[in-house]
């Protein structure tokens, strides 16, 4: 194995995520690696005018926390003594032999996702051992050097790239001093600043809450004092005394109460959204989801495909709340696009399972266009990972058009190797336009027919039956003649019985 050392400094700004870990020298069993490349180059991000009016962009944007501001004051005599500034991490991972591209990945994705929940990254590492230990994850004895090392680069975090238990995180937290974290915490943090609407906001809430039951931790007697005791003396007084709860216990179920009431609201939500998917298939209007990993440019594709104006961000996890859009195809038939939220390498379940209703859009999709990041190190496992999902929620078996996206990025010797993987893919470009239009033409081909094919000659005052037909069904043939226009088509069940009339 070997072990690359920090790149020499330039006078080139550094993008944050190049500074993943810059730890020159690797101790013991312990790997470092240099640029990461988890989120695209700024250099080649841009938003052009298929995207619309970005004004939840700019709103999102509109309120950064600054790194470098400090107000931390000597003399706290006259002024509170507060600290205004980024949170400052070292990430840490484990891996076993013969994993290491993927383990370099991984953290390569935890900078990303914690650069976009508004850290700064400082440095990482990477251990190899056959098993994360079952005690503080890394063992203690690298806890001890993790230690040293958050001294040494003035860290107040340290992420973990995997969901630990809550004993490992209690015990790597008291061997390195600063706040332990995982990688499901940063994920659950970022949904909840970028969720929108109501819905959204109780499916994070549902999620964080699901986390954070089975990790309550008690901090002396204030956990473990029961209710009881004389009312001046800090008891509750009558009709308390007896057993009663610790005030652990209490947390417990006030979080159970709340997540039982996030429940009963998603629930309630649900008659709204299956409404509106009753109405679109009573109308037989097709619906294509645009599913991928995310950063992979799903919502770009969307606004190039539609001019949609849905948000757009070179950020982890930028779309959470479905978005259904109205397209047309070239023989007049409307049908239903529809940007979901991404995916990620080990989704915490609890998102997959709060989020299941927004996930019933890929579900339920006639099509699939599944996104790939054409750009990225490792194109397969975003597949691999995107696939898995898809199958949680019943969407195994729906036609499926993948599509390699930021084509501008991809050298002609990486177009091969993609098109090896995927033979029957498309390359497209959302910033350029390059191969759009040929995707658009392969997602109306893959458009399912109408039940039922009709010959129908339709008097020229029902001409709302005609512009039905164009709408909601596939035209065959269409004819002007003198009793009326005469119409070949597939059409739905109910459209064909308004037509019966008129068969021939």
């Amino acid at each position: 194995m070997t072990d690359t050392t920090t790149p020499a400094a330039t006078d080139e700004p550094v993008d944050p995520v190049d500074r993943v870990l810059a730890h020159a020298e690797a101790r013991s069993g312990v790997r470092v690696f240099g640029a990461a490349q988890a989120l695209q180059d700024q250099s080649t991000v841009a938003y052009g005018d298929t995207d619309g009016d970005q004004w939840d962009r700019e709103e999102r944007a509109a309120l950064r926390r600054v790194p470098g501001l400090s107000t931390e004051l000597e003399d706290v005599t006259e002024v509170e003594y507060r600290q205004l500034r980024l949170e400052n991490v070292v990430l840490v991972g484990v891996y076993p032999q013969g994993s290491t591209e993927d383990a370099e990945n991984s953290l390569r994705e935890l900078a990303a996702l914690a650069e976009t929940a508004g850290a700064v990254v400082l440095d990482g590492v990477l251990q190899r051992r056959p098993t994360p230990d079952p005690a503080t994850y890394i063992g203690r004895g690298k806890a001890a050097e993790l230690r040293e090392l958050v001294v040494a680069v003035g860290a107040d975090t340290v992420i973990a790239d995997t969901e630990l238990a809550p004993s490992q995180r209690r015990a790597l937290e008291d061997v390195v001093k600063v706040k332990v974290i995982d990688r499901t915490t940063v994920i659950l943090d970022i949904f909840s600043q970028h969720a929108k609407s109501r819905e959204g906001k109780a499916q994070v809430e549902l999620a964080q809450l699901e986390y954070l039951l089975p990790r309550l931790r008690g901090w002396g007697d204030s956990m473990s004092r029961q209710a009881g005791g004389q009312v001046g003396a800090g008891g509750a007084g009558m009709g308390s005394r007896g057993p009663g709860e610790t005030k652990i216990e209490l947390d417990r179920r006030r979080i159970r109460t709340r997540m039982a009431m996030l429940r009963r609201q998603i629930r309630d939500y649900k008659p709204a959204r299956e409404a509106k998917r009753a109405e679109r298939r009573r109308n037989t209007i097709p619906s294509v989801a645009i599913a991928g990993y995310t950063n992979a440019g799903k919502s770009s594709l969307l606004n190039r495909l539609t001019s949609a104006g849905v948000l757009v961000e070179n950020a982890l996890f930028a779309t959470l709340d479905a978005t259904v859009r109205r397209a047309q195809a070239a023989d007049g038939r409307v049908y239903t696009l529809t940007d979901t939220v991404g995916f990620v390498r080990n989704l915490p379940h609890q998102l997959v399972e709060a989020f299941r209703s927004t996930l019933e859009e890929v579900g339920d999709a006639d099509v699939i266009v599944h996104v790939v990041d054409g750009s990225h190190p490792d194109p397969a496992a975003q597949l691999a990972t995107v696939r898995d999902v898809m199958g949680d929620v019943g969407a195994r078996s729906t036609n499926e058009i993948v599509v390699f996206n930021k084509a501008d990025l991809i050298d002609p010797d990486t177009r091969l190797v993609l098109r090896g993987l995927e033979p029957k893919a498309h390359f497209v470009s959302s910033r350029t336009g390059e191969g759009v239009a040929e995707l658009r033409a392969t997602i109306e081909e893959a458009l399912p027919l109408p039940a039922v094919e009709v010959h129908a000659l339709v008097p020229y005052d029902r001409g709302d039956l005609v512009n039905a037909v164009h709408e909601s069904g596939h035209i065959l043939s269409t004819r002007h003649e003198e009793g009326g226009t005469a119409v070949h088509a597939h059409v739905s069940e109910r459209l064909a019985a308004e037509l019966a009339p008129y068969s021939r």
